[in-house]
């Protein structure tokens, strides 16, 4: 795998970064596109979803769920 990749998004009105492995974000790239939201909006449905869980570790977990379905 390559090394990490950071990406900047706006949540609930502050901005956050957040560092993935490019594999990562190709298949978050395709799952905001799948369900017609933006790149923004799929993190902030991740976010909303995570309960304790640090954000990078809740979009890896989504993107496992969906790389395998």
């Amino acid at each position: 795998m390559a090394g990490l990749k950071k990406r900047s998004v706006n949540l609930a009105g502050h901005a956050t970064s957040l560092a993935l492995e490019p594999e990562f974000w190709a298949v978050l790239d395709r799952a905001a596109a799948a369900d017609g939201l933006s790149f923004a909006g799929l993190v902030q449905k991740i976010d909303t979803e995570r309960g304790e869980r640090p954000l990078a570790s809740a979009c890896r977990v989504f993107a496992l769920g969906r790389a395998g379905g």
